[in-house]
């Protein structure tokens, strides 16, 4: 995996790649980066922001990088790996017999993150039951977490809690319990989605635009972070962006 790190402060950028003596072939696990990021201090003392970035260009494709991990909820399987998407490689889940109330998840086992910005490219390639995807934050474990997903089978947006393996979608501030918000046809081509996490606040973009905010405490601890499909939903995703900002 190709992992660059940034640490953003107030009044200057710092740029590491941790790459040994200009070797663009070595890679680096989340466990390095974290190792880093507390050798790094800003000289005025000011908070700094620790900004990951996954392209997945260098992982083997038909494999699933060391430094995730899959699971699912429900009866049936997951398949989450590496492939190449016309010379672009990028992380799929492409298990597509599952029923109906099927969740599946991958995480990054490294980052531990409550207060967030996470953003990537998503594409809903097929699925017959559900389509698309999207974010899970604050991943406690299978059947513990928060999601936010855009499906194009139903071009709306909606976030979710799943507490005890129970799916519940959230009220949006401002406007109550919508079942989301309607979107732009997502069609099956690329869409770009982007979530700000701040305390008990969840602020949801798609394809630059802000669509909603929602307000939950249930969880309130530091957790994973990953991708989310339904179950039979064959989606991609590329381009992973991790802001942390603690």
């Amino acid at each position: 995996m190709k992992t660059f790190l940034s640490i953003v402060s107030l009044s200057f950028i710092i740029s590491l790649n941790y790459i040994s003596c200009g070797n663009s072939s070595e890679k680096h696990t989340g466990k390095t980066i974290q190792s880093a990021i507390k050798q790094v201090v800003s000289p005025d003392n000011s908070p700094v922001k620790q900004v990951i970035h996954f392209n997945f260009e260098t992982d083997s494709t038909g494999t699933l990088p060391a430094d995730w991990a899959q699971s699912f909820n429900g009866r049936g399987g997951t398949d989450w790996k590496i492939i190449d998407d016309q010379g672009n490689k990028v992380m799929a889940q492409l298990y597509s017999d599952n029923p109906n109330g099927h969740f599946n998840v991958v995480v990054n086992k490294d980052i531990q993150a409550k207060n967030m910005e996470l953003k990537v490219r998503l594409k809903g390639v097929k699925g017959r039951h559900d389509q698309g995807g999207g974010f899970v934050w604050r991943f406690q474990d299978k059947d513990n977490y928060y999601v936010v997903r855009a499906n194009p089978l139903e071009d709306n947006v909606v976030l979710y809690k799943v507490k005890n393996g129970k799916r519940t979608d959230l009220p949006l501030l401002g406007k109550g319990r919508t079942y989301g918000v309607n979107v732009p046809k997502l069609g099956n081509g690329w869409n770009t989605m982007k979530l700000m996490v701040k305390e008990s606040v969840f602020t949801v973009f798609l394809n630059g635009n802000e669509l909603f905010k929602v307000q939950d405490d249930t969880f309130t601890k530091a957790g994973k972070v990953g991708f989310w499909t339904k179950a039979d939903a064959v989606t991609y995703f590329d381009d992973f962006n991790v802001k942390i900002d603690e």
